[in-house]
């Protein structure tokens, strides 16, 4: 492994069937305000908010309740939930949902008491908090970003046409997460395989980087091949808890950065699939699967030897008697089956965009230079077209 870097994750995780429990033990050590967030009520009619309430309850703790966080936050909801915040100065944020409810709690986290504009000072600029920052806990109940074990918040403004995802350091990261793989599996078909697709995008990102012998890039192909296995049996058996349970273990250590350790890591097909996202209100794994093929045939020549290994040791492609090209290329292709096989979007046409968006598409994609070939703007329009 070459480079340095620090690691450390304060999360703690309780996992498993009958890890709810262990949410009362938790609430011992915070005050007696809590802020509970929640997206459009499926956790009202899954039961799961009667479970997290009643414990709340029991605890004696006085709750505060914010509903309505979109699968898109956006910087008026992130304002609204400051306010609230503030307002009752609670003592612990509690988000129950999937990765973009724990995504706005953390930004609820650090804006609160933020004397400055935090979609400006946040997003924008990519400051860190100087502020007081509440405590964040959550309930995952949809699999994908990680957001239960990292400390990225991802907001939108509509008004601006940016998607941002900040990555906060360790005191804005869940203190503890609470994951019960039961909790998945009255999730829509559609947002179950577009999570399955923003945990492969996650474990992409980092791995097409570098080209030494990394550690990080063994423990990232034995994560995809284990996604790829379960997420075959999960679109045929939802209820199937090894599968489920297997998947959401991988959707956590894919993005609580152990595997981003020694790697530059690429980050350019969320770039434009937030880009989309911002423009669209798109399901945000749906984004990074319908960019996704195109992006990694365009920057394959700059990382053939990487893209080759992807082949083999993830998609046991055989290399006998083809060129290193041929064989990254099958890696691709096997890539895009696995995708057809769980169902999801691969053209940005079905999100809906339009040709005559992708100028402004672009224009909000932020350009980054780690990965294996810096974009240029026609080049994200290109890959943009052929996307489509």
């Amino acid at each position: 492994m070459l480079g340095n870097f620090k690691y450390s994750n304060p999360t703690k995780l309780y996992f498993g069937h009958d890890s709810l429990k262990f949410l009362s033990e938790e609430l011992c050590s915070y005050g007696p305000t809590v802020l509970l967030i929640y997206g459009g009520g499926s956790i009202k009619r899954n039961g799961i908010y009667d479970q997290v309430v009643g414990i709340l309850k029991e605890a004696g703790k006085d709750i505060v309740e914010l509903p309505g966080v979109m699968p898109n936050p956006t910087v008026e909801k992130l304002m609204e939930g400051a306010r609230l915040a503030r307002a009752n100065n609670v003592d612990l944020i509690l988000a129950v949902g999937g990765g973009s409810t724990i995504d706005y709690a953390k930004g609820v986290s650090v804006s609160a008491w933020c004397e400055e504009d935090p979609w400006e000072k946040y997003y924008k600029r990519q400051e860190n908090p100087t502020c007081r920052i509440i405590p964040v806990g959550s309930v995952l109940t949809m699999v994908g970003t990680g957001s239960e074990m990292n400390g990225g918040s991802v907001i939108t403004n509509h008004g601006e046409g940016l998607k941002i995802g900040k990555v906060f350091d360790d005191r804005v990261m869940p203190r503890f997460s609470i994951l019960n793989p039961t909790f998945t599996f009255s999730l829509p078909r559609y947002q179950m395989v577009a999570g399955f697709y923003d945990i492969m995008s996650h474990l992409m990102e980092q791995y097409f980087s570098n080209d030494d012998d990394n550690t990080s890039d063994y423990l990232c192909e034995g994560l995809m091949r284990s996604l790829v296995h379960s997420s075959l049996v999960a679109v045929k058996e939802p209820e199937n808890y090894e599968a489920r349970s297997n998947i959401m273990w991988t959707a956590t250590w894919a993005l609580n950065t152990m595997i981003k350790c020694g790697k530059k890591q690429d980050w350019m097909v969320h770039m434009m699939g937030q880009a989309i996202g911002a423009h669209t209100d798109a399901t945000h794994g749906m984004t990074l699967a319908a960019i996704s093929i195109p992006y990694y045939r365009h920057v394959l020549p700059y990382g053939l030897s990487k893209f080759r290994r992807f082949a083999t040791a993830v998609w046991n492609v055989c290399p006998e008697g083809k060129t290193e090209e041929q064989v990254a290329l099958e890696g691709i292709q096997a890539l895009a089956e696995w995708m057809r096989q769980i169902g999801v979007v691969m053209n940005i046409g079905e999100l809906g965009v339009r040709p005559d968006m992708l100028e402004a598409i672009a224009d909000s994609t932020i350009l980054l230079d780690s990965g294996y070939h810096r974009l240029s703007r026609a080049e994200v329009i290109q890959i943009l077209k052929e996307s489509l």
